[in-house]
């Protein structure tokens, strides 16, 4: 499935709308819930950081600790998890429902490939507005640390400011947002093949939604364990 996917993405024409549509789905309907968790991460982040660095005396190097950790690691992750949670399941129990109602068989009857016509769109649409939602939230979860530490900590803004620009280089956002790539195409291609292996009516399209969330999951925290540890190497 996920060979055939990237063969059709590849192959026009493009459904630009039905594109859009998921874009907008899987971007700017995920941006409440994304803007929560991101502010809130980096509320506590910050609290916890300071925690210890205030007993060593370096409250500065919050910034810069809190910067770096949102946009290598828990930006992406976080996002990719909000992602999977939300519109993965919508995915499976949308595609889902149309198996068990027998609507997939009638766009084969029709000449429609279901691959070209429900996967596609999803798959591109998930691999490219989940680096933009990430960019997003890493700037939230960046805003949220500087509200704590500049009104709660008495941090100056401009010291804050300096040492966070100094903390991040563009390999740092770089190695971030490349694995998002991977974690949209992932969470395209385990809902899209769950949603279309359901098997029992009503109740099947639940368990393959609750298998979906699980093993996007899953796949995610392998992924970034992997490109982690690669990452390590190449830019060390």
């Amino acid at each position: 499935m996920a060979f055939k996917t990237i063969y059709f993405s590849f192959i026009p024409p493009y459904k630009k709308g039905r594109i859009f549509e998921q874009a907008k789905k899987a971007g700017l309907d995920s941006l409440p819930l994304v803007s929560l968790i991101a502010l809130f991460i980096g509320f506590i982040f910050a609290f916890q950081t300071a925690y210890f660095m205030q007993r060593i005396g370096s409250e500065l190097y919050i910034a810069s600790l809190v910067a770096l950790s949102i946009v290598r690691e828990l930006g992406p992750v976080i996002t990719a998890l909000v992602v999977a949670g939300r519109v993965g399941a919508a995915i499976t129990a949308e595609i889902g429902s149309m198996q068990v109602t027998e609507q997939v068989d009638a766009l084969e009857t029709l000449a429609v490939s279901p691959m070209k016509y429900l996967v596609v769109p999803r798959f591109l649409a998930l691999s490219l507005m989940l680096p933009l939602l990430t960019i997003y939230a890493d700037a939230v979860g960046i805003l949220g640390s500087y509200i704590i530490c500049v009104f709660r900590l008495g941090i100056s803004s401009s010291i804050y400011l300096r040492v966070t620009a100094e903390a991040l280089f563009y390999k740092d956002l770089f190695t971030g947002l490349f694995k998002t790539i991977f974690f949209g195409m992932i969470i395209a291609l385990v809902s899209c093949y769950e949603g279309f292996n359901v098997k029992g009516g009503a109740e099947g399209v639940g368990q393959a939604t609750t298998r979906s969330v699980v093993f996007s999951f899953i796949m995610i925290i392998i992924a970034d364990s992997i490109f982690t540890a690669l990452f390590y190497f190449i830019f060390p």
